[in-house]
């Protein structure tokens, strides 16, 4: 009898520490900390060497489990890193334009929540298109674990994108978002149900180019559409599609009286 009864992990699955390593030297190879150009090219090189031995090792043991082309896959994944940073480069971008409190590119890249999630995404989403499983998720989570912000790794997302504040943002795996789309905290893009006979469908929304979605919206439904260039006001609840150019938003009404002509009992519990 086992001394951890219970269910057991196989070693065909990698560890969360390999993962975790691979994800930071991945990051650490895009934007690298260096003094000049040649000792750029020289950790560029060495890190892709690195990179190409921590993602075969990661992969092999999946390998035996599913049907993986682990040099295929190290192959194109690792090919497609310029590309991935030049998309990230725009993506901070969109916040430094966009974000008055952001002074630089460079501040963005290094502290910006928003910024790191999206970064976790880029990276994740070439490996769920190749149909690697277990590592975009591990990956994913470990960007929700420090920012507060689930991405799934299969959401499409155009790109510039911008996620500002971002605790809280939940995107679901079918979502489709376009360009220039900027999104504020709490924002959800889910599903109308939970049911996993739908798990093959479209069960996210899609966000068409230019929207704006504030903070607390909720947009459901793999039918509901947000029509480019319109914005959804904060702690919105959509269901249905909007039509381009469109403004939506929560109509409430506050009242502020005097505290000394105000009788009814207020009991507050925190």
């Amino acid at each position: 009898m086992s001394a951890f009864p219970g269910y057991l992990l196989s070693s065909n699955f990698p560890s969360r520490n390999s993962v975790v390593a691979f994800t930071e030297d991945l990051i650490n190879c895009i934007f690298p900390m260096v003094n000049d150009a040649a000792a750029y090219t020289e950790q560029q090189c060495s890190a892709n060497l690195s990179l190409r031995k921590q993602l075969t090792d990661i992969l092999t043991p999946l390998s035996q489990r599913y049907e993986l082309d682990v040099p295929g896959i190290t192959d194109i994944y690792l090919n497609g890193l310029t590309a991935i940073k030049a998309d990230l480069i725009k993506d901070a971008e969109l916040i430094l334009e966009f974000d008055p409190a952001a002074y630089s590119v460079e501040e963005v890249i290094l502290s910006y929540p928003g910024f790191y999630a999206i970064m976790i995404y880029r990276l994740t989403h070439p490996l769920y298109k190749l149909n690697v499983p277990i590592l975009p998720r591990i990956m994913s989570e470990l960007a929700h674990s420090k920012t507060g912000i689930d991405i799934n790794a299969g959401a499409q997302i155009g790109c510039p994108f911008f996620i500002d504040h971002g605790t809280g943002v939940v995107i679901g795996e079918t979502s489709v978002i376009g360009k220039n789309v900027k999104i504020y905290q709490g924002v959800t893009l889910g599903a109308l149900a939970v049911r996993k006979e739908d798990a093959q469908t479209k069960r996210h929304p899609t966000i068409e180019d230019n929207v704006v979605l504030y903070a607390n919206s909720t947009i459901l439904g793999g039918k509901t559409v947000i029509g480019h260039d319109s914005i959804i006001g904060g702690n919105t609840w959509i269901t249905e599609s909007v039509i381009p150019h469109s403004v939506a938003y929560t109509k409430s009404q506050i009242v502020i009286t005097d505290k000394k002509d105000f009788t009814e009992p207020l009991n507050f519990i925190i």
